[in-house]
């Protein structure tokens, strides 16, 4: 349980959020993003403009709505961790997993 006015922070960033949100629904909308993520429109947006720019989501428009396609193959971008593609990331959240005891 968190305290009032305590810091918190998590271990991965909104833009981390953002690309496991679309490995699980990409054809969400922004809003339906925003809110999966905990953050604003305008951020959502944002980030979505700064993971196509990097290659990480390509967006494809069908009909009315947005589609996204992830490349998983691309690598994370922290030097620490640039030998790793996002699908193991990805792959550590995907919501057809077993449990584990």
């Amino acid at each position: 349980m968190t305290e009032p006015g305590a810091r918190t922070w998590t271990l991965l960033s909104n833009h981390g959020h953002v690309l496991v949100a679309l490995s699980r629904n990409p054809t969400a909308r922004i809003r339906d993003l925003a809110v999966s993520v905990g953050i604003t429109e305008r951020a959502a947006q944002k980030i979505l403009a700064d993971l196509e720019e990097a290659g990480y989501v390509t967006r494809e428009r069908v009909g009315r709505r947005n589609e996204y396609r992830l490349h998983p193959d691309r690598r994370l971008r922290h030097p620490a961790e640039s030998m790793v593609p996002v699908r193991d990331l990805l792959d550590v959240f995907a919501t057809d997993r077993a449990p584990e005891d």
